[in-house]
């Protein structure tokens, strides 16, 4: 089932008397594909989950609309949507069992939808062999752990067979190990089922690895689309570039000056036929090459052995402030008793944006 936003807006009033309204979201416009799981990113306070409220219903846009493939689900109520909730919390009743916490969204069914008791179980039970807890089904949420506990609230959203399944952050109560496990866990139940799944977090190695598309926003304002790599190799602005990647993109101040880039007094690349411009000059931390010949000098303050790779740490006076992490092969020797290290740089990995707009300029390599 696809899910079609259209010019979505959702405004609250400001508490503060004279203050302009608060717009959560604005003016987006895009389409989820059916079958695909979407991550939504974005910092704390962007919009991601007033989104998710709007297409489950929880919350009416201001203007525009929603669809569920040719549906118009704006006026309809969260019940009539078809949609499976997953919250941060998991919101499970404690003193119900696992089964009945499953079986909890079947026993409002009404009409011809309402089931028997002996089918309720069953579809249970087969939500509950989807994510591997059929052993827990008598047990209470407060005898398991966070990871199954998230799993029953999954199976929860699930029982009903959703059109479209929205999860709000479901990880991030769990701890970094377990996190690596359940989010492999959803990408497989998703491709099993293949529910249309909109997966909201602000961890981007989170969406990058599971989903089949990302949308990252700010401010409530779409910023850019596309899958994972795509989005990584190629942002758009500098709020996208330095938002993707672990460790952060580096970002120097540098200039264009006769078709070359120049961080500092540093010229690092040719970057042809560009006007003489300010501009931001990112580079992504496996973009440095160690080179004692190389045109980008910096101060080396330290290197961290990181097992597969190395993270060479160091500063730059055209990066005042900022901590410079260049990823390289452990299999390269840096010298740490000289004060500084120098690097060639890889044109690919190198992002140019205007100091005006942040909006990227492109070269050719």
């Amino acid at each position: 089932m696809k899910v079609v936003l259209k010019d979505l807006t959702k405004r609250f009033k400001s508490r503060v008397k004279g203050d302009p309204d608060v717009i959560a979201v604005n003016d987006f416009d895009f389409e989820i594909p059916d079958g695909q799981l979407v991550a939504l990113l974005g910092p704390s306070g962007c919009g991601k989950s007033t989104m998710l409220n709007l297409i489950c219903g929880l919350e009416k846009p201001t203007e525009g609309r929603i669809f569920f493939g040719e549906d118009d689900v704006t006026d309809l109520p969260p019940e009539n949507r078809g949609v499976g909730m997953v919250f941060q919390n998991y919101a499970l009743y404690p003193h119900m069992t696992v089964a009945q916490n499953i079986m909890f969204p079947l026993q409002n069914l009404k009409g011809d939808q309402k089931l028997s008791k002996e089918a309720m179980s069953e579809k249970a039970l087969e939500a509950a062999r989807l994510v591997q807890i059929e052993q827990l089904m008598d047990r209470k949420p407060g005898e398991m752990s966070g990871g199954q506990q998230q799993r029953v609230a999954i199976a929860r959203a699930l029982v009903k067979r959703p059109r479209v399944l929205l999860l709000d952050e479901p990880l991030s109560n769990l701890d970094a190990r377990l996190r690596l496990q359940t989010r492999e866990e959803i990408r497989r139940i998703q491709r099993e089922t293949k529910i249309t799944t909109l997966f909201v977090t602000h961890d981007q190695e989170e969406a990058m690895s599971i989903s089949d598309m990302i949308v990252v926003m700010k401010a409530g304002i779409l910023q850019q689309i596309g899958k994972p790599q795509e989005v990584y190799d190629d942002p758009v602005n500098l709020f996208v570039a330095k938002f993707l990647g672990t460790p952060a993109i580096n970002v120097f101040d540098g200039s264009i000056r006769d078709g070359k880039l120049y961080v500092g007094d540093d010229c690092i690349l040719d970057v042809g036929d560009i006007p003489d411009q300010e501009v931001y000059a990112g580079i992504r931390p496996e973009g440095f090459i160690p080179d004692e010949n190389g045109p980008l000098c910096c101060g080396l303050t330290g290197i961290e052995v990181m097992g597969r790779d190395t993270s060479v740490v160091s500063t730059h006076p055209a990066a005042p402030g900022a901590i410079i992490r260049s990823i390289v092969s452990t299999e390269c020797r840096i010298d740490t008793s000289l004060p500084t290290v120098r690097f060639s740089v890889k044109p690919y990995k190198t992002l140019i944006y205007s100091r005006d707009t942040e909006e990227r300029i492109r070269f050719r390599f």
